[in-house]
């Protein structure tokens, strides 16, 4: 390993705005470690898509609510390529349910991978991160929009808005930023699927861009988060093309 190189764990890494903030994380010169919790063969498809472009890549599986598994997440780091420097914890889980009628046993499902995850990653990224790091983590617009059957997702999220700048505080002299960004509706599988073709178009047309989010658009704001934008500390940044 060069000596300026980075490393950079992603979670959720394998499909999606993870897969494209890995891709655009190694395309940035570092090292990743593409975390994954099932789906082996994508998070392989995303190693090989990385070093075919001359990167660096491994995938780990791991639950992120397992804290076990995390910390083997991180001595995978470690030991693949010497160290940590950026954490960007993708990872998440979405179901939708008005809350009169939400699955209690949906709501811990969500808050397990959601905001114990979340904590478990950043508790480790505090402890681990290297001088000069950074920590992502992800929410989502609609703790902003509060849309109906959201309530249990957009709870969760803020959860991890209320996290990001006190941990920003408590590494307070560790040269270490912490922030999260918060996508709309961005076009990936997972949010296209089961959509008709005319909803699609009418929540492209909420913002002011008049499209759907791309998962470039959001993994461009990780990069500098994770990158230069060392001024930019302790806070939750909404990538969604003005939608209010």
């Amino acid at each position: 390993m060069g000596s300026t190189e980075r490393v950079a764990i992603v979670t959720g890494g394998s499909r999606g705005i993870g897969r494209a903030v890995a891709e655009r994380l190694a395309a940035d010169g570092q090292a990743v470690v593409v975390n994954y919790a099932g789906n082996e063969e994508a998070a392989r498809e995303t190693v090989e898509a990385i070093t075919a472009r001359g990167g660096r890549a491994v995938a780990v599986r791991g639950d992120v609510g397992d804290e076990a598994a995390v910390k083997a997440l991180f001595d995978a780091a470690e030991e693949h390529f010497g160290g940590v420097d950026v954490v960007v914890n993708s990872a998440g889980i979405m179901a939708l349910s008005p809350v009169a009628q939400l699955d209690l046993a949906e709501l811990d499902r969500i808050h397990r991978t959601n905001v114990r995850g979340a904590f478990a990653v950043a508790r480790e990224a505090a402890n681990r991160v290297r001088q000069g790091g950074a920590v992502v983590l992800f929410s989502t617009t609609v703790t902003k929009t509060n849309l109906p059957t959201y309530a249990a997702y957009a709870a969760s999220k803020a959860a991890v808005e209320t996290l990001v700048p006190i941990l920003a505080k408590e590494l307070a002299g560790k040269d270490v930023t912490v922030n999260a960004v918060a996508p709309g509706p961005t076009a990936t599988e997972l949010f296209l699927n089961g959509k008709s073709d005319e909803l699609v178009a009418k929540l492209a047309a909420q913002n002011p861009m008049g499209r759907l989010g791309a998962p470039e658009d959001i993994a461009e704001v990780v990069s500098a988060l994770a990158g230069g934008a060392r001024w930019v500390n302790a806070q939750t940044v909404f990538v969604n093309g003005g939608l209010a």
